[in-house]
This record gives structure tokens, sequence and C-alpha cells, in this order.
């Protein structure tokens, strides 16, 4: 009987070391690797954690163009925001198509774009395809961020590029040439097959399926609903105090 107080004892003093070192609930110890490795229970941790990295990302499309007002503001007040959270956790696959409500027509050897805010509107569309395609995408994400936060993102993609380090000739030789040309058709072809056609921009999928309620939940907050989506232990970012509530798309 002695034994199994002194044992009992023994996993108190435990939890009260490992609680000082850390301040979350010991419930959510191994909500991610990081909160596991600094509650000092990663190997316990361990099965739970494998569960973080069999579980498929949530796989997010914005469909936008460059000049709409609207795709600006959610860009920067939920895109960007969330992509700073979780780009680096892996539990999201984002991808960017730069197209929206423009309209194409064969001419010849190439395409002639038609947009819905002008030919500028056109020119950053396709700088920006060009970006997608020439950048490795965690770095042409962060320049995609910084052209759309400006007045004109064509003309700001030289400064954004270099912001980041990257060249802009190649860029810039691409948006000007049949190679910009043809990846900004495929953008075309892929807004083109959504289904439901969309009808407006920014238009919000996850894994392909895109309904009023997501729109709007993404547009409310982009965060909490990629976490809800997520059916793995979630990470840092996710832990806020609303509630989480897995959705499906079956």
């Amino acid at each position: 009987m002695e034994r199994k107080v002194a044992f009992l004892l023994l996993l108190i003093n435990v939890n009260v070391i490992l609680a000082d070192r850390c301040s979350l609930h010991p419930s959510l110890w191994c909500s991610s690797r990081e909160t596991a490795r600094a509650c000092k229970v990663e190997q316990q941790c361990k099965p739970w954690l494998k569960l973080k990295i069999d579980a498929p990302p949530v796989n997010l499309t914005l469909y936008y163009e460059s000049l709409c007002p609207d795709c600006k503001q959610f860009i920067a007040e939920q895109l960007q925001p969330t992509w700073e959270k979780l780009g680096a956790t892996g539990i999201l696959n984002l991808e960017l198509v730069p197209y929206g409500n423009a309209q194409e027509q064969n001419v010849g050897d190439e395409w002639q774009f038609t947009c819905q805010h002008g030919e500028r509107e056109c020119a950053g569309n396709v700088m920006e395809t060009c970006v997608l395609s020439l950048v490795p995408f965690k770095q042409a994400v962060l320049v995609i961020f910084c052209m759309e936060a400006a007045n004109d993102p064509a003309n700001a993609a030289q400064q954004c590029l270099m912001k980041y380090g990257l060249e802009f000739n190649a860029v810039s030789k691409c948006a000007n040439s049949s190679q910009g040309n043809q990846l900004e058709h495929k953008m075309a072809l892929k807004t083109d097959a959504l289904q439901p056609p969309h009808t407006y921009v920014p238009w919000v999928t996850i894994e392909g399926v895109h309904t009023e309620e997501m729109e709007k939940a993404a547009e409310k907050d982009l965060l909490h609903l990629i976490c809800n989506y997520y059916t793995g232990p979630r990470p840092d970012a996710c832990n806020t105090n609303k509630p989480i509530t897995h959705h499906s798309l079956n």
C-alpha cells in the first residue's frame, strides 16, 4: 500500500513539474510536436503526433483577379494571416488561380484576355501567374501578397520580387511572351471548369468543393475554417477559444 501511495505521489510530482514548464492544459500537450517538446512529453505523444503526419492537409483554392477590391481585402485580411500561421505547419495546401471573371478569345496563335477591371488587371493576372509558375510556392505566395497590397499589382511585381531576393527579369519575360499567355490560358481553363461555375470573386473551394456557407465562413474567419476541416491533431495556431467542429465534404 505504501508503495502505491509513493508511486502516486511521484506521478503527481512529475505532473506538477511538467505543468510548471507548460502552461497549457494536459489535454493539449499532444496537440503539436512543438507543444509536446515544450511540455517534455514528446516521447509519450508519439502515437498522437503520428496521426498528424498521416492526416491529409486541407486543399484550399482561391479563384480571384488581381484588381478586384473584394479579392484584395480577402487576401489581406484572411488569406495572408492564415498562411502566416499555418503555412509552415503542413496542414494547408494552397492554390492560387488569378483569372476570376476574365474572358478569353483565341486569336491566331495566342489568347486575348478581357478583364473585369481593365487591361491593368489582365497584366496583373498574367504577372502573378508567371510568379506562381517560376518561383517556389512558399516564396511566390509572399510575392503575391505583396503585389495584391499595391494599387497596381503588375507595376509592383519588380519591387515585390526584389523584397524577397528574387529576380524580376525571368518573370517579366514570361509575362510578356507566349509563355505567360499560355500559362494564363491554363488559369482560364481551371476557372471555367468549376462546378458549380463561379458567379463572383473571391471564390473559395476546399477539396474542390464550394458552398455559400463555406464562402461566408472563409470571409469571416479563414483560419478557423481550415482548422475545422483538418482531421489531425491541430497545430498551436488552431488552439483558439473558438470551438472546433470537424467538417466533412461527404
